[in-house]
């Protein structure tokens, strides 16, 4: 395997993601990408995601949720609450309150690009959430919140933005899906590269066609670089990415490939995205289990140097092996890489 290139330990990671890749990723899906960055990779993987791109009907939705937005417990999985609502019955409908019933929530809101399609109906910006908390969201934009001015019962919550760039009302939705939106709004900025989404409301806080930023604002780009980083990929999002594409065809390649936000907003712009990287494929004599406190691992020498890098390259643990497990507890749940000598495996803790 080769590991020159050290100083980009994000492009390193992206030879890793290549090997341990999302399961059902066609071949070749990415391939035009190969080599390009900043804004002529973004206008890549726009062609790549819309090509094939199979539109749905908005009645259509309700029942994409049932596979799409299911927690293990059958139920639907709402990230702007924690209600306990079940498939079909509890639609909304009319509400008075948190927990009455669940909608379709346009998180990029559908007044930002007037209602148009396909945006309207496209699954990778659309949940199923709250009827009562959807309302209190309305089109404000997602930020940080300062002045509290409601809270939601998930850890969501509305008013004053404290983010920089920003100082009217904001959306605040809870930590462990901060990640999710922001790749949802990295998508929304790469699959719809022509359309105004600043129109109307408040969508100029958030979108731009000024080619410096790739679509998004300053203030955009800061937050969700930020959120992006704080909340990796989790196997939520994984389930999800794959339970769209083969509903709609096309696949959010910023979950994909985590690193691909940092070639083109973050600390990569100039390095191109290496995906065809010969790999080799070492024949795991190593065997790492999860554990309910972290990774236990067998079959290694003894004192072997071990490191763990979270999802976008930061080395979070270097260590040499004195007992068979390692505690993550003190780590968000989430996809780690971990290195142990010449192996390398992904893990979802």
């Amino acid at each position: 395997m080769i590991w020159g290139m050290k100083k980009y330990v994000l492009l390193f990671l992206s030879f890793l993601l290549l090997f341990f890749t999302f399961g059902q990723i066609p071949p070749d899906y990415y391939a035009d990408a190969n080599g390009k960055k900043q804004n002529e990779l973004k206008i890549s993987l726009s062609e790549i995601i819309t090509k094939n791109y199979n539109q749905r009907d908005y009645k259509d939705l309700w029942t994409d949720f049932h596979s799409t937005d299911v927690r293990p417990n059958g139920k639907v999985w709402d990230m702007y609450s924690n209600c306990n609502f079940t498939f079909s019955s509890s639609q909304c409908g009319n509400y008075s309150g948190v927990c009455d019933c669940y909608n379709r929530e346009h998180s990029v809101p559908k007044s930002w690009f007037n209602e148009k399609a396909p945006m309207y109906t496209d699954l990778f910006h659309l949940y199923p959430t709250d009827g009562y908390t959807n309302g209190r969201r309305s089109n404000y934009p997602f930020g940080e919140v300062s002045s509290v001015s409601w809270n939601g019962n998930n850890g969501s919550k509305l008013g004053s933005s404290s983010f920089p760039g920003y100082t009217g009302i904001a959306f605040e939705p809870a930590d462990e899906y901060k990640g999710d939106f922001a790749r949802t709004y990295f998508y929304m900025s790469t699959r719809y590269l022509n359309v105004n989404f600043g129109q109307a409301d408040q969508g100029d806080v958030v979108f731009t066609y000024k080619s410096s930023t790739c679509g998004l604002t300053n203030y955009a780009v800061n937050l969700f670089l930020k959120w992006h980083r704080n909340d990796p990929v989790s196997q939520k999002e994984i389930d999800r990415n794959n339970a769209v594409f083969e509903i709609q065809r096309n696949r959010n390649p910023y979950i994909d490939f985590p690193e691909l936000v940092e070639h083109i907003w973050g600390t990569l712009q100039d390095v191109p995205f290496e995906l065809n990287v010969a790999v080799k494929e070492y024949v795991p004599t190593i065997i790492i289990k999860k554990s309910n406190t972290g990774i236990c691992i067998e079959g290694t020498i003894p004192n072997a140097k071990i490191e763990l890098f979270s999802i976008i390259g930061q080395n979070l643990l270097t260590t040499s092996l004195q007992q068979d497990c390692i505690s993550l507890e003190h780590l968000k749940r989430g996809i780690y890489i971990v290195k142990i000598e010449d192996y390398v495996k992904k893990i979802v803790w």
